[in-house]
């Protein structure tokens, strides 16, 4: 005796499988298990590095900067982690935004008001820091030929080790600011000024 799969059958099928599908992705949200079998990681579970933000009002304008603060976790950062003479997102994931609104001076270069990318260029005696006017990329996708210009970065002495990497603002007056980059036992800034 033969068996043969009339329409109805096939329909039958394909909306089985369809049924158990989605039973099985229900499931695995659940439990939190992905469909690999490894382990989903929860919505709300934090990230490695989180997003942060840096904010100041100066020089009649403000300033913005929206990063991501990886962290030591045991590891050498600078010279390491964050290798001398290539250029680093100074951050973690996507690149970092700093948006003024109003133009400024960062050291002797001159940055419009609008939405930039925060690059440095560190090295164990010397940094750089970049301002590209290239904006929406990920940390990784530098690209020199958007440079808004670099600027040399000054150095204070650190009392001990910072787990996390920040950005902030210090030193503010009404006419000027100091933006600074800290981890590790790095602590490099640059002062910003009204033009």
């Amino acid at each position: 005796m033969s068996f043969r799969l009339t329409p109805f059958h096939s329909f039958s099928v394909i909306v089985g499988t369809a049924l158990l599908s989605i039973a099985c992705i229900q499931l695995s949200a659940q439990t939190g298990a992905s469909m690999s079998g490894a382990p989903a990681r929860p919505s709300d579970a934090p990230l490695p590095s989180p997003p942060a933000t840096a904010n100041v009002a100066v020089a009649g304008g403000t300033i913005r900067i929206t990063y991501n603060t990886p962290h030591m976790r045991g590891r050498t950062i600078m010279g390491g982690l964050v290798p001398y003479g290539q250029v680093w997102r100074t951050g973690a994931n996507p690149a970092t935004t700093i948006v003024t609104s109003v133009p400024l001076k960062f050291g002797s270069l001159l940055v419009p008001a609008g939405t930039h990318t925060l690059f440095s260029l560190p090295s164990p005696d010397t940094w750089q820091l970049i301002l590209s006017n290239d904006v929406g990329e990920w940390g990784l996708d530098y690209k020199p030929a958007k440079d808004l210009g670099r600027v040399p970065m000054k150095a204070k002495p650190m009392a001990a080790p910072q787990e996390v990497m920040s950005l902030s603002f210090e030193n503010t007056t009404p006419k000027s600011t100091e933006l600074h980059i800290r981890w590790e036992t790095t602590d490099r800034y640059v002062t910003i000024t009204a033009p």
